[in-house]
């Protein structure tokens, strides 16, 4: 998976929760890219958890060595950390952490709540979240290097009503993305040859489910475009 198509996957998923609890995608998809390398670390692999939440999540929890910062200086040991059952299952769990805090302080992260990107990141890191003191930088570059402000769209309107209404037309952000991801399949022979596709289907089943609804959903846009 390449970088823009891991972006393009989680992205309807941050938007989405966006536009429910207000949580920055921009923030949300940074931290994703962060916290699991670009959905290759280990605990990501195995456990389906993006952002490194620790605890017990809805499959159980598996204990990682992880890297935390105490007065400057690198420690490093074992924690157990959040099992999800999908990628969608990490990223609303991720944003209903923000928005609800932890028992002790619901309110740590409300900071980052419809705050522009550079806010959000520094209040992410003085709610608690990381340690690591160039965690805020760090999303920074990531989100410029990216692009991915792009995704700060409709913060204000949680509209389910309007949402569903407009469900086949895409954003601009979701047309582009899906202009990638054809891209990149037509880079790879997918577009007009069959065969591939069936290969493609019986060696990355996930792969070809994570493109399709691009296909898809960028076809029926366009169908609607012609029609209004």
């Amino acid at each position: 998976m390449t970088q823009q198509e891991f972006i393009a996957k989680i992205a309807p998923a941050a938007v989405a929760d966006m536009k429910k609890t207000r949580v920055p995608a921009s923030l949300t998809i940074a931290q994703a890219i962060l916290e699991s390398n670009w959905g290759k670390s280990s605990l990501t692999v195995k456990a389906n958890n993006l952002f490194g939440i620790k605890g017990i999540g809805p499959a159980g929890s598996v204990q990682m060595p992880t890297t935390e910062y105490v007065n400057g200086s690198q420690v490093k040991t074992n924690a157990n950390f959040r099992v999800y059952n999908s990628w969608a299952e990490s990223i609303a769990d991720h944003s209903a952490l923000i928005l609800n805090g932890t028992r002790d302080k619901p309110t740590r992260y409300h900071g980052v709540l419809g705050a522009d990107y550079k806010t959000a990141c520094q209040m992410i890191k003085e709610g608690g979240y990381a340690t690591d003191p160039a965690y805020p930088q760090k999303l920074i570059n990531l989100i410029e290097t990216y692009a991915l402000h792009q995704y700060d769209v409709d913060q204000s309107d949680n509209s389910v009503d309007k949402e569903a209404a407009t469900a086949l037309k895409l954003e601009d952000w979701e047309r582009e993305a899906g202009l990638k991801a054809i891209d990149s399949l037509a880079c790879k022979g997918l577009l007009n040859d069959p065969d591939k596709w069936k290969k493609r289907l019986t060696d990355d089943p996930a792969g070809v489910l994570s493109e399709l609804p691009w296909l898809m959903f960028t076809m029926l846009d366009r169908v609607t475009e012609k029609t209004t």
